[in-house]
């Protein structure tokens, strides 16, 4: 049950952002009473801790896949799709980062997902740039790419459209 909690809550944060976290919502969507939330997490505090570490465990997830991945196309976009809802929980603790926890979090993620898609850059675009200004150039790709995504739009589709602009950027820098 506490799983139940845990994935629909996600999801919801990913979709509509905390002020979308509401208990009475929650039970209504997963058909359990809100007396369950209380046994499981007492507050909505303790629930956003499960959330947050929650999001760590697929970032990892993530990075793993991505570790395998040989390409960007279709690869690591193919990744992506698969967890959507994953970055829209990341986009989330962007946009709200003012929070501590959403911003250590944040700062966790980036870490654990954005080293291994700088190595499948590296390799698929054969660039030459150094792993420093990759680094650069990822953080930048980073923001534009949280800025444009959406519920709609992480699909093989415009993900494709997406990497192939960056690819031609940081070809520019050569």
């Amino acid at each position: 049950m506490k799983e139940q909690w845990i994935n629909e809550g996600y999801r919801i944060f990913a979709i509509e952002g905390e002020k979308g976290l509401k208990i009475e919502t929650l039970a209504k969507k997963i058909s359990i009473s809100k007396s369950s939330f209380y046994h499981h997490f007492a507050e909505m505090e303790v629930f956003m801790e499960y959330l947050l570490n929650h999001h760590l465990k697929q970032s990892e997830i993530i990075a793993q896949k991505e570790k395998n991945a040989k390409k960007i196309n279709p690869d690591l976009v193919n990744i992506l799709v698969e967890h959507k809802i994953d970055l829209l929980f990341n986009r989330q603790l962007r946009i709200h980062q003012q929070v501590d926890s959403f911003k250590t979090t944040l700062q966790k993620s980036n870490q654990i997902i954005g080293n291994a898609f700088i190595e499948i850059w590296i390799k698929d675009l054969q660039l030459t740039l150094s792993f420093k200004q990759l680094e650069g150039l990822f953080q930048l790709a980073l923001e534009n790419f949280f800025l444009q995504i959406n519920i709609d739009n992480i699909q093989e589709a415009w993900l494709t459209q997406y990497f192939e602009g960056l690819k031609n950027i940081a070809k520019s820098f050569e």
